[in-house]
Formats: structure tokens, C-alpha cells, sequence
């Protein structure tokens, strides 16, 4: 097992921070996985937002065959732009599940650097730049709400709670050295993810992006985090609700219990 760095913290204004087209460039080949259910009128506009980040970066939506067609309208897309590539899921559904399918399908398409975002703008494309700045001194950078410069905008204020409640939970019970604990806007290194044993990952819903977190601590990653603004979606529903919330607080014990799905050296 390897050992756990202490947090660095990239501070600063995210609106400082955001995308400045000039000042950094992306030369590591990126892969942003979007994991998808029923993203039909957000997913281009994300999908063109992203691709003008860098001539570097390559967008792969993983699809749990959407009632909306939303993997229908990556395909066709895919069929004329080689940076653009559709997992479609028929069998499998699930945030978890479709995590693990993006990030193995990322790394056997040559990913250095893979992206993990929603595809419904809570996450913005242009704080991406800063989170891959940070990914030179850390494995895994987390943008993250709740450190100095970092937010929300336009949220419910019991949704914040509850953010800010699960935060502390988790940290304290899984002793995690991040602030943002549930954020699901990250940038891992290649590097890390191959210590991974992705069959042995067992979540399948949203408690993946806090057994990614173990699994890279027990790992030896080094952690970053970089000031966001989370922001509501654009257009669609959000899943969340309380059946997924509760079965997010049992979810944690299981990881506390259990053994990192680590490779072994």
C-alpha cells in the first residue's frame, strides 16, 4: 500500500482559474468521460464546449441507452468527428457502473489524462484547464466547491446542506484527505488508474466517486483540488432523490470494511 500525501490545495477565484485560452495548453492526450441518462438537450453544446478546449482532447460518452436518444445523437456525431466516441450501454445501468465502463474504455483509447464530469453543465468546461494544470503535481485532482474561491450557484439551499453535511460524513468516516468528498468533476493520471483493479470495484451507484477516492489514497496518489462553481443544470431532470441519498450513507461502510481494489505491485 502506498503512501498518502497530504491535500494540495490550489486556490484562487474560479472565475481567475476558469478557461484563458492562451496561457496553458493541454498536450497530453485527455479523454472527458460523460456518463449519460437522458441528456439529449445538453450533450452537444458540452460536447462542442469541451472539444474547443484543446486539439488534445477527446470526448467519450458512456450512454445507458437514454429514452431521449441521447446516445443516438453522440453516435451520429462520432460517424463525423474522430475526437468523439459512444459507449452505449443495453444491459447496464447505473452511475457507478457506467464510471467504471468509461474510465477502462478511456484508458484502452490511449488516455494520459481522463476526465470524469456530468453532462448536464453543473460541471463547466472552463475550469477544466485548471484542473489539468494541477494533474502535474497530483494523480488526482478534484474540482472542488468547498475550498476557498469554490461554490454553488443557483442551487437549493437544502441541496447545500446536504452537500456540506455528506462532505463531513465522509471525511471523518473514510478519513479522506480532500475537502469535496462527493465531486464528480475530477481529472485522474494514467498512472493511477492502472493501479486500479477495475473488476474488483464494486459500487454501482454514486458512492463510485468515493471508492475511486479510496482506492487512489491506498494507491499512494497525490491529491489536488481546485476551486469550481457547481452550478444547476441547464436542461432535463436530475436522478437524485432520497432513495439514492440513503443508500449513499450506508454505501461508505461497506468501503471503511472492505479492501481497496488495488493492484498489487
Amino acid at each position: 500500500m502506498g503512501t498518502v500525501e497530504k491535500v494540495s490545495v490550489v486556490r484562487g477565484d474560479p472565475k481567475r482559474t476558469a478557461l484563458r485560452g492562451r496561457d496553458f495548453r493541454l498536450r497530453m492526450k485527455t479523454i472527458a468521460v460523460l456518463p449519460t441518462w437522458n441528456e439529449a438537450d445538453n450533450i452537444l453544446p458540452l460536447i462542442d464546449e469541451l472539444l474547443l478546449v484543446s486539439r488534445h482532447l477527446e470526448v467519450l460518452v458512456v450512454d445507458d441507452n437514454s429514452p431521449d436518444g441521447t446516445w443516438r445523437i453522440v453516435a451520429e456525431r462520432a460517424t463525423t468527428d474522430k475526437r468523439v466516441h459512444l459507449l452505449h450501454r443495453t444491459t447496464e445501468r447505473g452511475r457507478g457502473s457506467a464510471g467504471i465502463a468509461g474510465f477502462r474504455r478511456a484508458l484502452d483509447l490511449g488516455a494520459d489524462l481522463v476526465v470524469e464530469m456530468d453532462a448536464d453543465w453543473s460541471h463547466h468546461p472552463r475550469f477544466l484547464r485548471s484542473l489539468v494544470r494541477a494533474s502535474r503535481k497530483a494523480d488526482v485532482v478534484i474540482g472542488s466547491r468547498l475550498v476557498r474561491g469554490g461554490g454553488e450557484r443557483g442551487r437549493n439551499p437544502a441541496r447545500t446542506a446536504i452537500t456540506l453535511a455528506a462532505n463531513l460524513y465522509l471525511r471523518l468516516l473514510l478519513r479522506l484527505p480532500v475537502r469535496d468528498c462527493t465531486s464528480g468533476y475530477r481529472v485522474f493520471r494514467r498512472a493511477i488508474l492502472e493501479r486500479f483493479d477495475w473488476d474488483a470495484l464494486r459500487s454501482t451507484g454514486p458512492a463510485i466517486v468515493q471508492e475511486m477516492l479510496v482506492t487512489a489514497r491506498a494507491a499512494g496518489a497525490r491529491f489536488a483540488e481546485v476551486p469550481i462553481l457547481f452550478e444547476e443544470r441547464r436542461a432535463g431532470t436530475s436522478t437524485f432523490n432520497s432513495k439514492i441519498m440513503l443508500a449513499g450513507l450506508g454505501a461508505p461502510w461497506r468501503l471503511l470494511l472492505g479492501r481497496p481494489a488495488v493492484r498489487m505491485l
